[in-house]
């Protein structure tokens, strides 16, 4: 499996941190990615602090990273 571009295999998860100018476009950034896993019926771990969004991709019915995570971090890539 490839991981995308930008995560790293953290724990079980894909997880990758993304920076932004300050809280109205990491939480902007949130909110796409919410519709994404609302339109997936799949959904990220997410933290968010201040200017930084910390994504999570796993299969929590498996406890493992599968295809669907790796492509759904993909197209989170895109979100950006």
């Amino acid at each position: 499996m490839k991981v995308p571009d930008g995560w790293t295999e953290a724990g079980g998860a894909l997880e990758r941190e993304f920076r932004f100018r300050d809280f109205r476009e990491a939480l902007d950034f949130v909110n796409r990615v919410g519709e994404l896993a609302e339109a997936e019926d799949h959904h990220p771990d997410v933290a968010i602090h201040w200017n930084r969004v910390t994504l999570r991709w796993w299969t929590h019915a498996r406890d493992a990273i599968t295809e669907r995570d790796v492509e759904l971090a993909a197209r989170t890539n895109e979100l950006v």
